[in-house]
């Protein structure tokens, strides 16, 4: 009995366009410098989506208060959303979910979004709920693990849901350099998947982390006053580098596999630095990340979210190994082995 990913489902709310974000809000939120506007139109990404529109709703101001209330009810709808296409591709009711994950760090609320969404949803109530938050970018790597473990002991359907609306966490102006390529590249989406006892698919092989703690001030997400705050060093894909082909080492070895017979990758899109750093630390071909880079240009960064979107589009191609990698707060490598199940 083998876990396979039986469906996928992904919902975004309004798109926004880079380059009327700068033109329009963010020439005047940083300090407006030739480097300022480098950085956005640098940042590989052409489109991404928001629940507010800076353009519109200047939310900088905003308590933190303000913005986690306002997180509920677009959480809630998106999350649906891509909740009901995953389980209707999976062809699995509601009621038949023996766990629903929900992953997300950028808004809290008790009664959680994991409970809303099951009221919505009308799953049993003997269905049970884990929700994973603040970890970051890499967090649907460890809830992809921890679902597929679930499936693999009760032998039922389980689902994994990661939404994260990052617009809502816009710092107050004028950004310094380092706020400027978070507010770049972040973007809001919500990305399901279904996981079934057996069946067609992708297949969980294995999960590794790899932490270096020695950078762990690197990439930090911190909770102020005045919404959630990124702290993003310019040496992260620097460190990134180095331990990449590690972590991605630890995975294949003990099931046997080299890096010549993987023939898809799913690297998190943090960033254009990011993948052109993870193509050439793995000795990738110069297309082996188009896809990443794809979703990069026409989602942006949308956190754990992302990771879910770039695996969605390769498992269309039939793999039959797959490797996906995010990284995240410590400085942490997450990485897993997929491989085809017929």
């Amino acid at each position: 009995m083998t876990p396979v990913i039986a469906g996928y489902g992904v919902a975004v709310p309004d798109t926004m366009d880079q380059d009327g974000l700068w033109r329009d809000f963010f020439a005047g939120h940083t300090d407006g410098s030739a480097r300022s506007e480098r950085i956005f139109r640098n940042a590989g990404v052409d489109t991404r989506h928001g629940v507010v529109d800076p353009r519109h709703e200047d939310v900088s101001s905003w308590s933190t208060a303000q913005r986690l209330e306002r997180y509920e009810n677009p959480s809630v709808q998106l999350g649906e959303r891509a909740l009901r296409d995953a389980m209707a591709e999976a062809v699995v009711d509601a009621d038949d979910l023996d766990l629903l994950t929900v992953v997300s760090c950028t808004g809290y609320a008790t009664p959680g979004l994991d409970i809303r969404l099951a009221d919505r949803l009308n799953v049993s109530p003997e269905t049970q709920r884990v929700f994973i938050g603040h970890m970051g970018c890499y967090a649907a790597i460890p809830a992809l693990s921890t679902v597929a473990n679930h499936v693999r002991v009760r032998r039922r359907p389980a689902a994994l849901l990661c939404v994260e609306l990052t617009s809502l966490h816009l710092a107050p102006g004028p950004l310094d350099a380092e706020q400027t390529v978070a507010h770049a590249l972040f973007s809001d989406a919500a990305a399901a998947i279904v996981l079934v006892p057996d069946g067609k698919g992708l297949a969980l092989v294995d999960v590794t982390s790899r932490t270096d703690t020695a950078h762990a001030d690197h990439m930090s997400w911190r909770v102020t006053d005045r919404g959630f705050r990124m702290g993003l060093s310019a040496q992260v894909p620097k460190v990134l580098g180095r331990n990449l082909p590690t972590a991605v080492e630890s995975l294949l070895q003990p099931h046997g596999r080299a890096l010549g017979d993987i023939d898809a990758w799913a690297v998190h899109p943090g960033g254009r630095a990011i993948l052109d750093v993870a193509q050439k630390s793995l000795d990738l071909p110069a297309d082996e990340l188009d896809v990443s880079r794809d979703v990069l240009r026409r989602h942006g960064n949308c956190s754990s979210a992302t990771i879910l979107l770039v695996i969605r589009e390769l498992a269309r191609r039939e793999p039959r190994n797959l490797v996906a990698s995010a990284f995240g707060p410590g400085l942490t490598v997450y990485s897993a082995l997929l491989a085809s199940q017929a």
